[in-house]
């Protein structure tokens, strides 16, 4: 019988930080666009519960339009600390706005200033313009609240296949595969 694999990863996730990983929330997203040109790049995981696995960005950045063309992607990742490998894929979805707001909420001051003032993914001639719209901003909002930008918000991914690798030697490392199916999650050993 396959145990819960999102309680698991949260297990190994809690075991990366009191391990000291540095940053254990740091996950490789891999996208695809519309003809199959995949990209991949670290983003922070936010939330990881029965859902799925939240993070969040521009919503003009690449990764938003490559997710907004091509609603599969995948993401890993790796506690040295640990020995610890986890794999995720699936489908993604943006979360609610009253999502987006809650964490926009939560997020430092700072943060918010830089997540409004960046134009994410688009080209700049040097680091000045982008400062000074930064700087703006802490002046505009000093003493109220920063409004979430209507082109930011988050993903949700819901994944289908989640695989835990654990590191063995001599490199014979273990493998569980856990696929979603409409009965629930099944589990499969894998070689290494």
């Amino acid at each position: 019988m396959a145990t819960d694999p999102i309680r698991r990863f949260q297990r190994w996730l809690a075991q990366a930080r009191q391990a000291g990983s540095p940053l254990p929330e740091a996950m490789a997203l891999a996208t695809a666009d519309r003809r199959g040109r995949t990209s991949v790049r670290y983003v922070l995981l936010k939330g990881a519960d029965a859902e799925g696995f939240v993070f969040y960005t521009n919503m003009l950045s690449r990764k938003a339009f490559d997710l907004r063309a091509n609603a599969s992607a995948a993401i890993a990742f790796y506690w040295d600390a640990t020995g610890k490998q986890v794999r995720c894929e699936g489908r993604v979805m943006e979360v609610s706005p009253a999502e987006a707001d809650d964490y926009w909420a939560s997020r430092p001051r700072g943060s918010q200033a830089a997540s409004t003032a960046s134009r994410q993914s688009m080209p700049i001639r040097d680091s000045r313009a982008l400062m000074s719209r930064y700087r703006a901003l802490l002046r505009k909002f000093e003493g109220r609240e920063m409004p979430r930008p209507n082109a930011w918000s988050g993903f949700r991914l819901v994944p289908d296949r989640i695989e835990f690798w654990t590191r063995r030697e001599p490199r014979l490392h273990k493998r569980e595969l856990f696929i979603r199916s409409r009965r629930g999650w099944t589990m499969k050993l894998l070689q290494p």
